[in-house]
């Protein structure tokens, strides 16, 4: 796509060979003893410490789901446990060399990496800052709980602070640092650079190549640490991320240039679920392998010994350096070993006893614990200290966590909208952060602005429409809301297949470019999972992003990243992080099954999304700029059919100042007195065809409103509507089956029944696949349509014989066979 990089035909063309590096393999086999000199005392008691914690803190779950009590405390937990018994040492070895400022993301099985990196990070900080930051966790509701008839250090408050509010958010308590809706596969606690857990197998590779990304862009220090288990290797997501984190722009385009600091860090402990990854699952033999297959470095790939402490602190040491320097990302296979199943549940059906013996004999914990002797650091009996101080610790910590005095759970009979409030953050921020923003020149520069200024703002003249090369069309309208946006908010980006120099496949971003340098307009690879992956992870951080899917029909190839990790988030994190995401997709037309479907109605379906659809250009620009001025992520959706019209409806057309269309409220486009038409999508315009036939043909006035947005979505002028009109039908170009538009139906039944005086009409598109473009005036709904269900659903017209069957033999007949 960049025209300065020159595909020469002699060099592809030409005979040869590729070569690899050799990959190191378990190279490091120093221990302690050689190694003392680097460490002090109180540093390698420090890792004692930890690895204890986490093995103390596993045991503890381990316990409380297989018998129902720790240290004789019954507590009934039935929550999810997937334990790391077993690799604390691989865990601690990251965190060694890690600061505040890096960040690391985990998976379902990270408790030890939440703790070693919390306990790792709060000894380089200050008691003023480790204060601060206790005092506005929760309105400092966890250090109250923690504080009372504690005495000793800060640091220690701190260690028991951060056990506590781990403890209490994975059973479920209001007291934790998600107030009880992350649980144990999603704890976190951002002040201290862990950010989310992700419960779905290797969903912090995307999410975390996007929070490399935003370090990339804004200039901040710090790496990122993206934890994922061998098992990870066989989801397509966590190989588009390392390829989307090693992008050759970086180093070849970017006038920045260097490689994301990413650090793809794999903990292989030989099985996914059951599935073993070594001889079954997978093909790779060696997992370091993997990384010869992104790019000519390798991704710097090496196996080191996770059970050897010090070869996990070296080993990150040096891909810190690395990364630090710009030649990211890099990968590390980590060989460690779980000895408990991956879950609780599980009886270890797929490994033999004699295995999980060998490995326990190897224990690490164990190992590093008779170094510690051999090197005099510590003798047998303080060893011993550490362990009872540790179980007390837990313990005690554990108690405070289990009580409903102090640790209550969130009360949704009194407080009914507890969980509701944090699904939207709803918040108006015009930009994520005050800086200038890196631009090229002024906007009045760009070629296409002073293009776009010389069009009619309308397009109408005189009662006549005009040509649409004469008028501002919906792809300009995004382009000047876009636009407007690059020079407001120096966090913005826009990333996604083809946008830069070829304008995106509609040309809504073409001459873009000309203002936006690399590092804010960029093409990717064709990885949808990392697309949007990457945005919900830069907005993670802070940024606001603009990815986008060519068509919406490809949402299936970035389900979890739109559905798991894009949507929920924010309430998962009971608000703490925003997701400042407008994700535009095309919604096709002409291309058949694959590329023409509306998918409003999935969107809309999953919680946390905010969904809009608009259809003319002052709908388009103004709820772009509202959707770029929120804090939530926002699913815009855009008819592929319709970017070339111009404004219809307002007759001084579309503002060149800004302005916001309020997402949520839907627009009267025509008004009528006898029956009301709601539509969704691009279906407004053929049922505007209809109401011109309804009053020229049958003397029926017809009020069409446009919904603009499907979520939120506000009835109050609909309802007004139907109490005027007394009928009213629905459509869209969804299929029908499963559709918003049921939803509304249901609703407006609900809400105005004694206003109707017939059912409410539903109209989607038919529950079959695509069909090619000469048969989809057979497949969405037509104007024809919205009269011959007139006459057969609400009331019959005189002399009228409708074309198509809408009663409800055919509803039942078409349930029957399923479409």
């Amino acid at each position: 796509m960049a025209k300065q990089l020159f595909i020469d035909p002699k060099e592809r063309r030409s005979p040869g060979t590729a070569s690899f590096q050799d990959i190191p393999l378990n190279t490091y086999q120093k221990k302690m003893k050689d190694v003392r000199e680097e460490f002090t005392e109180e540093q390698l008691k420090n890792i004692l410490f930890d690895m204890q914690s986490i093995r103390e803190f596993e045991t503890m779950m381990q316990d409380l789901r297989l018998t129902g009590k720790y240290c004789e405390q019954e507590y009934d937990y039935s929550g999810p446990a997937h334990l790391c018994i077993g690799q604390e040492s691989a865990a601690v070895g990251q965190a060694f060399y890690l600061e505040p400022e890096d960040f690391i993301f985990g998976t379902h099985r990270s408790h030890g990496e939440l703790i070693a990196k919390g306990f790792s990070t709060l000894r380089k900080i200050s008691d003023d800052r480790l204060l601060e930051i206790m005092r506005s966790s929760n309105g400092g509701a966890q250090l109250e709980v923690v504080e009372k008839e504690f005495r000793g250090s800060v640091r220690e408050l701190a260690t028991r602070f951060y056990l506590y509010g781990i403890m209490a958010e994975i059973f479920g308590r209001e007291n934790g640092f998600a107030r009880g809706l992350g649980n144990s596969m999603h704890a976190f606690f951002i002040p201290f650079g862990v950010y989310p857990n992700n419960a779905i197998v290797g969903g912090s590779a995307p999410v975390g190549a996007g929070a490399a990304l935003y370090k990339k862009v804004a200039g901040d220090r710090g790496i990122i640490v993206a934890n994922a288990g061998d098992g990870a290797l066989g989801c397509g997501p966590v190989w588009e991320a390392m390829n989307f984190a090693s992008m050759d722009q970086f180093k070849k385009l970017w006038e920045e240039k260097g490689g994301l600091p990413i650090l793809f860090n794999f903990n292989n402990n030989g099985y996914g679920m059951g599935g073993q990854t070594s001889g079954e699952t997978m093909g790779y033999d060696v997992l370091a392998r993997v990384g010869a297959g992104i790019n000519p470095e390798q991704m710097h790939a090496e196996r080191v010994d996770g059970f050897n402490v010090f070869a996990v602190i070296d080993a990150v040491g040096r891909k810190k350096k690395l990364l630090e320097d710009g030649k990211g990302p890099a990968l590390l296979d980590v060989i460690t070993y779980r000895f408990c199943g991956h879950s609780t549940s599980d009886a270890n059906p797929n490994r033999t006893k004699e295995e999980i013996q060998a490995w326990e004999e190897q224990d690490a914990l164990l190992d590093y614990k008779r170094q510690l002797i051999e090197c005099k650091v510590m003798t047998k009996e303080e060893i011993k200290g550490v362990e009872e101080e540790v179980r007390e610790l837990i313990f005690q910590t554990f108690k405070l966590a289990i009580d409903e005095s102090v640790s209550p759970r969130m009360n949704l009979k009194e407080h009914p909208d507890a969980i509701e409030k944090y699904m939207f953050s709803n918040e108006h921020r015009l930009r994520m952060k005050e800086k200038k923003p890196k631009v090229y020149a002024p906007k009045e520069e760009n070629p296409r602005w002073k293009q776009i200024q010389k069009k009619s703002r309308s397009g109408i003249k005189q009662g006549k429409e005009l040509p649409s090369a004469a008028v501002v069309q919906i792809r300009d309208a995004i382009f000047e809301a876009i636009l407007d946006k690059f020079y407001e908010d120096p966090t913005l980006i826009s990333f996604g297949e083809d946008l830069r120099d070829w304008g995106s496949a509609y040309g809504a971003y073409k001459s873009l470019e000309q203002s936006v340098p690399y590092s804010r307009l960029f093409n990717s690879g064709i990885s949808e999972a990392a697309i949007v992956g990457a945005a919900v992870g830069y907005a993670m951080l802070g940024g606001r992003a603009i990815p986008e899917l060519m068509y919406c029909d490809f949402i299936g190839r970035a389900g979890d990243e739109v559905l798991n990790q894009l949507a929920k988030w924010q309430s998962m994190t009971a608000g703490q992080l925003k997701m400042p995401v407008v994700l535009r997709m095309g919604v096709g037309s002409k291309y058949g099954a694959q590329h023409s479907q509306e998918w409003s109605s999935l969107c809309a379906h999953v919680p946390g999304l905010k969904v809009v659809y608009p259809v003319t250009p002052f709908d388009a620009k103004g709820l772009l700029n509202a959707a770029l001025s929120g804090s939530d992520p926002v699913i815009y959706l855009e008819s592929q059919s319709l970017y070339g019209i111009g404004e219809l409806f307002h007759e001084e057309g579309v503002p060149t100042d800004y302005y916001e269309v309020p997402i949520g409220e839907p627009d009267i486009k025509r008004t009528g007195s006898d029956l009301t038409i709601l539509t969704i999508g691009v279906t407004l315009y053929r049922a505007l065809e209809a109401a011109e036939r309804f009053e020229k043909e049958f003397d029926i006035s017809v009020e069409v409103i446009d919904a603009r947005s499907i979520v939120p979505f506000h009835y109050e002028k609909v309802i007004e509507s139907v109490k005027k009109t007394g009928k009213i039908m629905v459509a869209s170009d969804a299929c029908q089956r499963g559709s918003m538009i049921n939803d509304m139906a249901q609703n407006i039944t609900m809400a105005a029944f004694d206003s109707l005086d017939a059912p409410v009409v539903v109209l989607g598109a038919r529950n079959w696949i695509t069909p090619v473009y000469e048969l989809e005036k057979e497949y969405f709904p037509q104007a024809e349509w919205f009269i011959d269900a007139y006459h057969q659903r609400i009331k019959p017209l005189d002399g009228y014989i409708p074309m198509h069957t809408f009663n409800v033999n055919e509803d039942l007949r078409r349930g029957k066979y399923g479409v």
